[in-house]
């Protein structure tokens, strides 16, 4: 496998490990529909949490979840509105982005909740 396919399934690991020491219930990983990847489905009281998991070695070209694009948003959304409806759920979904920093000097870990509010 690549190196960077392994650094993404490290930052997932280490994404999904932080959700659940947070309080979170990890009810999908790496959900599919039509194009679309959902990294992390996750629940925490009435809130799904959709998580897109952005994982670098380096900031030097920026911070990792300045990667996710509008393409990507849309296809997330898309991906959830399916997943909640087939569900048949009632809760409150919000878009999450963990970016993460990992490298020989160690690991930077960030949580950003209703991140799509700034696109």
């Amino acid at each position: 496998m690549a190196q960077h396919n392994d650094l993404g399934n490290d930052g997932e690991k280490l994404a999904v490990d932080f959700l659940i020491k947070n309080g979170y219930a990890i009810l999908e990983t790496n959900y599919h529909f039509h194009k679309a990847e959902v990294d992390i489905i996750a629940q925490k009281d009435n809130v799904l949490a959709v998580v897109e998991v952005k994982t670098r070695a380096t900031d030097y070209f920026g911070d990792p979840q300045d990667f996710v694009k509008p393409k990507k948003i849309k296809l997330l959304v898309g991906a959830i509105d399916d997943y909640v409806i087939s569900r048949n759920l009632d809760v409150d979904v919000r878009f999450d982005i963990i970016g993460i920093i990992k490298n020989n000097k160690g690991i930077r870990l960030e949580h950003l909740e209703d991140a799509f509010l700034h696109f």
